[in-house]
């Protein structure tokens, strides 16, 4: 088929108008992650973690504008299939020399998909594949940072080029021992590289930004010698004195895989060309989906369009059926997998039964708060999508059963297709209570030891997971135990932790029923016991590491400190790892020798 000709006074404008809609929208996003530099500094954690949840709306709130002024300044929604086709050739010309081309892209189809009803989506007006390339982008303006800057240490250098690496982001707030954070950093280098040996081309290379989550500010770089290339992270935090030190050094795909997980909040990183940083994550994590990539740096919505376009690609070179994903099924959500694609999909059902007082509103509500809060490494992130088309030749018979049974409202057939009007996207996980099944006496003190630590980590960010049962927590391929299913999750501070009352008399000792006034947000944890614990295995390790949880002390003394202003520190590593723990273990190590001595 050949391109139209460019007949229509009309495309050049709407492709401008457009093009300005994204680039009012990528340049609030940048200016959102600039300013998390000066929150840092300041430790201003609340505002640190205000803007994370607030950047996340920016997106839809663009297109929103973008659909809006196209509709009252070009009637955009009438518009002929060949009028918006001289509209993307235009807009394609506008991003020869765009720093992010591949999120201007994303946006036009937003906009446009927005606006027009889903029949449209088949035609080659949007952008089903990119149309410019983002390779080689650099900002060529004087004063514009390189993406990374590269040093080149000898052995003996070393030291002074770690300091000036740090040195060079220009933080305003001292170090507690910048001295002592390279000493402790280059006994990890050390213990990581052996006694190498350094190259001809021995270098350093580090991403100009400093990546900000929460409480912390990391350096992420690489240290390359001849064909060795090693990934890194420095994890800048405050002391509790309020200066800054480095508190460990993380090595290798396996750790930035963990610091970049599906389950942690977006990073704050000020970028001109985020392909760019992409690029080079992918580099030092080659098997993260770019999709991830690009999720993790706060740019979901580029993350969304990559996941879809893998999955039609996948579709395209697979053959197996959609099926009835294995496990409990759930009471609000009708989850299906495809064996061979690492992802469910959930749908929320129509009704549910007498016990789940929710609605569909409620539940969305509750996934939201998921995507826009600090999810600590135990929270799984959603893809959220309105009317997928899925071939319908590729579902079991089994499953449109159901779908029809239960999301009736939600899905429709259109010729070959089989439509879902609103789906969540996870990563596939083994549900905690199939894992339990099957697992070794070592595999189950490790996992429920994860277990429990997973509620903790939830609780210091200010999450009460409601349903505790092991059929809504997962294990990922690394181990960790993270919870999907969000329909019953509460703030921590919004909840009441009570221990059951004494029975008063006989009557109420015995009595089958509760006795007892019970309040629309009370929690008994004592209670959580006879559902959680009925393994002897399982009781007597969380009773040794866990039994605190069933303690409504526990909850409430969190709650309090929550209240209070206290944000909790959460490590994306393992606490062992920081250098002052480090330190205490060389100290009482040191010590032990003495004494025998």
């Amino acid at each position: 088929m050949f391109p139209p000709e460019l007949t229509d006074s009309r495309a050049f404008d709407i492709a401008q108008a457009m093009l300005d809609g994204f680039n009012r929208h990528y340049r609030l996003f940048r200016e959102a992650s600039a300013h998390a530099k000066q929150r840092f500094e300041q430790a201003d954690w609340h505002g640190q973690q205000r803007a994370q949840r607030e950047r996340i709306e920016f997106y839809d709130k663009r297109v929103e504008e973008g659909a809006e002024r196209l509709q009252t300044e070009f009637n955009a929604s009438a518009l002929s299939m060949d009028v918006w086709q001289q509209v993307k050739l235009h807009y394609i010309g506008l991003l020869t020399n765009h720093h992010q081309p591949e999120l201007a892209e994303t946006f036009f189809n937003s906009v446009t998909t927005k606006i027009l009803h889903r029949s449209y989506f088949n035609n080659d007006f949007i952008f089903v594949r990119p149309a410019v390339s983002t390779e080689y982008i650099e900002n060529d303006e004087p004063a514009a940072l390189p993406t990374y800057r590269a040093y080149y240490p000898t052995k003996d250098t070393m030291r002074e080029t770690l300091i000036r690496i740090i040195d060079n982001f220009q933080l305003k707030r001292a170090f507690e021992d910048l001295g002592r954070d390279v000493d402790h950093v280059l006994n990890a280098v050390a213990a990581q590289l052996g006694d190498y040996r350094p190259r001809a081309n021995f270098q350093i290379q580090v991403l100009c930004s400093l990546f900000y989550r929460n409480k912390g500010a990391y350096v992420v770089g690489k240290i390359i010698n001849g064909f060795s290339e090693t990934a890194f992270a420095l994890p800048i935090l405050h002391t509790p004195q309020g200066q800054l030190t480095i508190d460990t050094m993380l090595f290798g795909e396996d750790e930035l895989q963990m610091l970049f997980s599906f389950a942690r909040a977006y990073f704050l990183v000020e970028m001109e060309v985020p392909s760019a940083y992409v690029q080079f994550l992918r580099s030092m994590m080659p098997r993260k989906p770019r999709s991830e990539i690009y999720s993790a740096i706060g740019l979901q919505k580029q993350g969304k369009n990559l996941f879809y376009r893998d999955l039609l690609y996948h579709l395209r070179h697979s053959s197996d059926h959609f099926r009835i994903a294995p496990g409990i099924k759930g009471m609000v959500m009708l989850v299906f997998d495809l064996p061979s694609f690492p992802f469910v999909f959930k749908v929320i059902k129509d009704f549910y039964p007498p016990q789940k007082e929710t609605t569909r509103e409620q539940i969305q509500a509750k996934y939201l708060l998921v995507k826009q809060h600090d999810r600590v490494g135990r929270m799984a992130d959603t893809l959220e999508y309105s009317n997928v088309a899925f071939p319908r030749a590729r579902f079991d018979d089994e499953l449109v059963v159901e779908l029809k049974h239960f999301c009736g409202s939600l899905i429709e057939e259109d010729g070959g297709d089989l439509v879902i009007r609103h789906v969540y996207i996870e990563r596939r996980m083994i549900p905690l209570n199939i894992y339990l099944q099957d697992a070794t006496r070592e595999q189950i003190e490790r996992v429920v030891v994860e277990y429990g630590n997973a509620i903790k980590d939830m609780v210091a960010a200010n999450i009460f997971p409601g349903d505790m049962l092991f059929k809504n927590f997962g294990v990922t391929r690394n181990g960790k135990v993270v919870f999907y299913d969000y329909d019953e999750i509460e703030y921590l501070t919004d909840c009441t932790f009570r221990r059951v009352p004494t029975p008063r008399n006989e009557e109420e000792e015995m009595s089958g029923e509760v006795w007892y006034r019970v309040g629309p947000k009370d929690v008994f944890p004592e209670t959580f016991e006879p559902f959680l614990l009925g393994n002897p295995i399982v009781r007597e390790v969380f009773m040794k590491h866990h039994a605190d949880l069933l303690d409504a002390a526990f909850w409430e003394a969190h709650k309090a400190r929550i209240l209070a202003g206290h944000v909790h520190d959460v490590f994306p590593y393992e606490v062992a790892k920081r250098f002052k723990n480090q330190r205490r273990l060389r100290a009482a190590q040191a010590a032990q020798t003495t004494a025998v001595v």
